[in-house]
This record gives structure tokens, sequence and C-alpha cells, in this order.
């Protein structure tokens, strides 16, 4: 009789006890719902102490899973690390997951919050995760610690929002959804156009009609091919898309910038310039000769411009072949024929 009633105190105690952290669970749960509720943009903020309450005073396995963004307000004016734009993207993460996740029946709901974590208010924290260096985003799920979390790769932030839903998904069985971003142009914003477009339709065939319009202006044309040749043969299109800086610090002293770089297989952005200057002064002397010197009636005048031109097209075209010498170790020089 007395192990019968050990044993139905013992159930009890376990059923009291199994009771117990179920509500304690759900009351995490509850209270990170309704601050994610409150925050505009769906992220929690984070400190040392609702790191303790939410993270390391908790039991695993946890029944939800924290995607922290570790942020630095004093480091917001650094360009090269992005904060504030990785920050808005993680944001509107957020925002898409809640969205595409609020249905209580869903089974990501009440799966995964979203929180950061500011330097000056959290080192503590930032030592606990071992976070040295920025930017990070960790995701601590239910069974780790948050020294056994996983580290977002600083490559994949170039996709920004994109990359931050492929890597909780591929960490976590959770659905993420489609990312809403917002439209350029609000409702609002796009309705004032469309009025300021009919507006405008009878005015602009007004002057279509009348050919007072800025394609109608053949100087606009002139300066628009001018531009396009210039472009062209500076290499402009290679500096953007290899990302060529302008000039460079030379290596022997720093205080000195290096424009020409020796070496066939870089070329710096003041190397492009020079030489699409050079060729944009070679074409425009050859049209200004064969467009506008032949009108000209005075042959003195003819001769002495058409001896001007071809001397500063030859300067022009030697400094260029010097340059293209220079950089690949290559001679371009005159071929005369055997014969003469």
């Amino acid at each position: 009789m007395a192990l019968r009633l050990s044993l139905l105190i013992a159930v009890f105690s376990l059923t009291l006890f199994s009771g117990s952290v179920r509500s304690s669970d759900s009351d995490l749960v509850s209270e990170l719902l309704a601050l994610q509720s409150h925050s505009k943009s769906g992220v929690i903020h984070l400190d040392d102490r609702s790191v303790s309450r939410f993270l390391t005073s908790v039991k695993t396995p946890r029944p939800y899973s924290l995607l922290v963004f570790f942020d630095a307000t004093q480091l917001h004016d650094k360009a090269e690390l992005q904060l504030k734009t990785l920050h808005a993207e993680f944001s509107l993460f957020a925002k898409s997951f809640i969205t595409n996740n609020q249905d209580p029946d869903s089974s990501s709901y009440g799966k995964l919050f979203f929180c950061d974590l500011e330097f000056k208010e959290s080192q503590s924290s930032f030592t606990l995760f071992g976070v040295n260096s920025l930017p990070h985003i960790k995701l601590i799920g239910p069974n780790q610690t948050p020294k056994q979390s996983d580290q977002m790769d600083q490559g994949d932030f170039s996709r920004l929002a994109e990359s931050m839903s492929h890597f909780v998904e591929s960490k976590t069985n959770l659905v993420v959804g489609p990312i809403h971003r917002p439209p350029f142009l609000s409702k609002k914003q796009l309705a004032l156009v469309i009025v300021g477009i009919l507006i405008w339709i009878p005015f602009a065939v007004k002057k279509i009609v009348m050919g007072e319009t800025l394609l109608h202006d053949p100087k606009l044309w002139l300066a628009g091919s001018v531009f396009v040749y210039f472009f062209s043969v500076s290499g402009a299109m290679h500096n953007i898309i290899r990302k060529m800086p302008m000039f460079l610090a030379d290596r022997n002293n720093p205080n000195k910038l290096v424009f020409f770089y020796q070496g066939s297989g870089m070329q710096l952005g003041a190397e492009g310039f020079a030489i699409g200057f050079l060729y944009t002064i070679v074409g425009l002397l050859l049209a200004f000769v064969t467009r506008v010197l032949v009108k000209v009636k005075n042959v003195n005048v003819q001769r002495a411009v058409m001896i001007v031109s071809l001397f500063v097209s030859f300067w022009a075209v030697k400094k260029v072949v010097y340059l293209d010498n220079w950089k690949t170790g290559y001679g371009i020089h005159g071929f005369w024929p055997s014969s003469w």
C-alpha cells in the first residue's frame, strides 16, 4: 500500500513538473510574441538581461529559435560595413517572415524570432556569442547554446534579405516564404505620376509636332555622340565592371599617387580617361576638318588649320602608342616596305 502511494506521489510530481515546464515555455513564447508585436519592424531589441531571460537561463530544448543581428551604432558611418543597409534588410526579412506566418495554425508560427543586439548596450552578450567583427548574424536553434549557434557567412550578405532567408531555411525546417519588398512608388505617388503624365501629354504632342523637343536639337545629338565616343575609347565600361579605382597609392611612398600602372593585366581609371581624352581630340579634329573646315573659303586658313590638326593628331597618337609600349612591353613602330 505504501509502495503504491509513493508511486502515485511520484507520478503526480512529474506531471506537475512537466506541466510547469510547458507553462514556462508557453509564457516565454507569449512574451516574445508580445515584444514582436510592439516592434514596428518585428525585430526584438535585446540586451544582456533579455539574452539571459530567453537564452542562457532557459533549459534546452527551447520551443523557439532566435536569429540575432549584431549591431554597433558607432560604426554606422563606415560605408564598407553597410550596417544600416543590412539592418534594414534584416527588418524587411523579419516583416516578410511574420507576414507569411501570421496564422497561429502555421507550422512556423512562434518558432523563429528576430532580434538585434547593440554593442554598447550588450558587450557581455557579444563576448558570450564570441562576436568580434561586424557585420554578424547568428541563428540559435532550440538545442543550441550561444557558443554553438550557426553563423551566417560574410560572403552571403551580398544578396541581403534573400540570402538571410536561404540561411534560415538551410539551417531549420521552417518555411520562410517570399520577401515582400515595398514598391518603388506608393499608391499615392503612382497616382500623382499618372495624373502628371496625363496633363503633360497634350503639351508633349504639341512640342513633337512643332519639332521643339530636345530630341530635335542637333547640339544634344552632337554632345551625345561625343560622350558615347569618349565612353567607348576610354575603357569606362571596363572600369565599371571591374570596379577599378582612378588611382592607387605608391607602395614605396604612401604620399605619392600612381595614375598609370605598368603591366597589361590592370588599367586604372585615370589611364582610361587620359587615353579617351587623346582619342577624343583626334576624333573631334577629324570631324572639324571634314565637316567645318571644308566650308571655309580662305585657302590659307584651311592650310594652317589642317597643319595644326595634323600636328596635334600625330602628337596624340604618338602618346597613345608610347603608353601602350610602356604598359605592355611590346614595341609598335611604323613599317616601310623594302621596295621603298
